[in-house]
């Protein structure tokens, strides 16, 4: 009997302490470049420029583990984030921005390395809502190269911002 006592503590600490360690890593990027021929489309493609780009981060991320990739519902946002599910043969899930960062949304994607396209006022958003402080300012609206990488280790949260042209 001591022997399974000692066999469950040691099990017990061993989960505790993995779970500790655990790491959920949030990559957040606008959308690449979007058609703006017609200034009353709320919902355009990508032009040329925005698919060389979408193509580009899908390149960048080649060897980074993505376990899923997630998409406002627009044309734009859903074209960027494409090529880098595709290249992981993940598929593109949807979240509402009004909603971002909810404890449903914490708890799917504990633990894993998430890809996550937005705006220019809802990527900064997302990252401040996971920091827990108002870290970061909206995009300007020609930024689309601004990479948010914002990690979780336990109780730990870190933050760093890249240009990737």
């Amino acid at each position: 009997m001591k022997k399974f006592f000692l066999l469950f503590v040691f099990t017990f600490t061993l989960l505790i302490s993995c779970t500790a360690n655990e790491t959920t890593t949030y990559y957040l990027i606008r959308h690449s470049e979007k058609d703006r021929t017609n200034p009353r489309d709320r919902n355009p493609n990508l032009n040329i420029e925005g698919e060389k780009r979408a193509q580009n981060w899908a390149e960048y991320f080649k060897d980074t583990q993505i376990d899923a990739v997630y998409s406002t519902n627009y044309n734009r946002t859903i074209q960027t984030a494409t090529p880098t599910a595709l290249s992981n043969n993940l598929k593109v899930d949807t979240y509402d921005p009004r909603s971002m960062y909810d404890s449903i949304f914490q708890k799917i994607t504990k633990g894993k390395s998430v890809l996550v396209v937005g705006h220019s006022n809802t990527t900064p958003v997302f990252a401040n809502k996971i920091l827990g402080e108002d870290k970061y300012p909206n995009m300007s609206d020609d930024d689309n190269s601004t990479l948010f990488i914002v990690t979780i280790k336990g109780d730990k949260i870190t933050s760093e911002t890249k240009k990737v042209e």
